[in-house]
């Protein structure tokens, strides 16, 4: 039997200085990230024990402190290093990052997905 559990977090609060415009990036902006990742290990039982998948805490935590490290210009670049640092740092199979601007007029959000798998596509 193959097994893949899918771990979601949904709505991740980060404030981050991202804009293309320099005066954008003077102040950090709200940001929302979506993230959803499968642990490269997918043991048919975990045992209640959390070193047999990925600690989503840590994780998150991770998020947070790459998201605040510096300013970029574009969301798409802060999504390629998230993803990116995750899979040095933790151990996945695959990982889905998605990042929510609140920046143009007359519109709930901006945003841009990113997937990386471990086979490198």
């Amino acid at each position: 039997m193959s097994t893949e559990r899918i771990i979601v977090i949904q709505g991740l609060e980060v404030l981050a200085r991202v804009g293309v415009p320099e005066e954008e990036r003077e102040s950090p902006q709200r940001l929302l990230i979506d993230l959803r990742f499968a642990a490269l290990a997918q043991p048919e039982s975990l045992h209640d024990d959390i070193t047999r998948t990925v600690d989503y805490h840590a994780l998150s935590l991770r998020v947070a402190e790459i998201s605040v490290a510096r300013p970029r210009k574009l969301i798409e670049t802060l999504a390629d290093e998230l993803a990116e640092s995750l899979f040095s740092e933790f151990s996945l199979r695959w990982v889905e990052v998605t990042i929510r601007k609140f920046i143009l007029p007359n519109t709930e959000w901006v945003s841009v997905t990113i997937r990386r798998e471990a086979n490198g596509d």
